[in-house]
């Protein structure tokens, strides 16, 4: 079985994720970070298709939402996953999810995960530095991901492909 992460990491956190999706699925993983990488892959040849990003702004990066609009009828074929990374919680945070990935993606996908986040103020520009101190009063790196949670989603997801 083959797996295809697509995401956007703009601090290191979904690429920290990632890194511990890729050691907990099962099978070849091949990770491509839209941001920066110009790896070239066809959807055909992966089993399992995951994409995740995280919010900045109040929304996922523009890669992801193009890749998502360019492929998303061949997404519906594949088993799915969808996860983000974000500081929100509760209600707040189930909406960003659902802002960020369109609802019959949502909807198709064997896995869903909501896996915290981190403000890396030490890695942010001017400019991010000032908005994270102004609206959420954060001056200095912090972190929530829970780890348990990335996990069970690739839990999840190996236990869907042996069942196949």
């Amino acid at each position: 079985m083959k797996s295809l992460i697509v995401y956007c990491s703009s601090h290191g956190t979904t690429e920290k994720v990632v890194g511990l999706l890729s050691e907990n699925l099962e099978g070849e993983v091949l990770s491509v970070d839209l941001k920066k990488e110009k790896t070239v892959f066809d959807l055909k040849d992966f089993d399992t298709v995951l994409i995740g990003g995280s919010i900045h702004a109040g929304t996922i990066q523009r890669r992801i939402k193009q890749f998502i609009k360019n492929n998303h009828d061949e997404l519906l074929e594949k088993d799915l996953g969808l996860f983000l990374c974000c500081m929100r919680e509760g209600d707040l945070a189930i909406e960003q999810f659902n802002h960020a990935f369109p609802q019959d993606l949502r909807k198709n996908s064997a896995a869903l995960g909501l896996f915290g986040g981190e403000f890396l103020v030490s890695k942010m520009n001017f400019f991010e530095r000032q908005v994270v101190k102004k609206v959420d009063s954060i001056i200095s790196d912090q972190s929530n991901l829970d780890v348990e949670a990335i996990k069970e989603f690739a839990s999840r997801l190996n236990r869907l492909r042996n069942l196949v």
